[in-house]
């Protein structure tokens, strides 16, 4: 399943990930910072940075939430975006 999240200036969220879900596959259009936990989550930009067109692995919890914002900052000024968030497995 894969969920995508649009995000700008302000955090999104998305839906708690599957009963199944151990690993998630994340690639983002521009710029972005995500936090991962249980319940609601804000991402923040002092959150793991994730380039543009990168694509990364991470291992979650079943039922946790990703939020994610537009980075800025230091030498990343990013537009806001699309990340989209695949649940593996």
């Amino acid at each position: 399943m894969t969920q995508i999240i649009a995000y700008d200036s302000s955090a999104a969220v998305t839906n708690a990930f599957g009963p199944e879900t151990y690993q998630l596959r994340l690639v983002a259009n521009s710029a972005c910072n995500y936090r991962i936990g249980d319940g609601a989550q804000t991402a923040t930009t002092a959150d793991p940075f994730l380039p543009a067109n990168v694509v990364e692995y991470i291992i979650v919890s079943p039922g946790q939430r990703i939020s994610a914002i537009k980075a800025t900052g230091g030498l990343v000024t990013a537009t806001a975006g699309t990340l989209w968030v695949t649940e593996m497995s």
